[in-house]
């Protein structure tokens, strides 16, 4: 299985961001909230979620998701899921 590095998972992040929910390059930062900084609303999450599942073929669950507050939270829960049972 591909393992793909945080750098890698937030670029991967940065692009679906900027081109999918066309957010402006320069807001996509790790400490920017999703919900207040980027002005994403659940079905951008959603969105989100679902984009990453395909890049990685790993899901996020519930519980994990509703953690998520920024973009470094999504970048971490991503490289977790992909690191974990090793």
């Amino acid at each position: 299985m591909a393992k793909f590095t945080k750098d890698e998972i937030f670029e991967e992040l940065k692009t679906i961001l900027i081109e999918e929910l066309e957010i402006a390059e320069s807001s996509v930062k790790g400490d920017a909230n999703l919900f207040e900084d980027l002005d994403l609303d659940s079905i951008d999450a959603v969105d989100i979620a679902v984009r990453m599942q395909k890049f990685t073929n790993k899901k996020l669950t519930p519980e994990q998701f509703k953690e998520i507050r920024t973009v470094d939270d999504v970048v971490d829960a991503v490289f977790e899921l992909l690191n974990e049972n090793e």
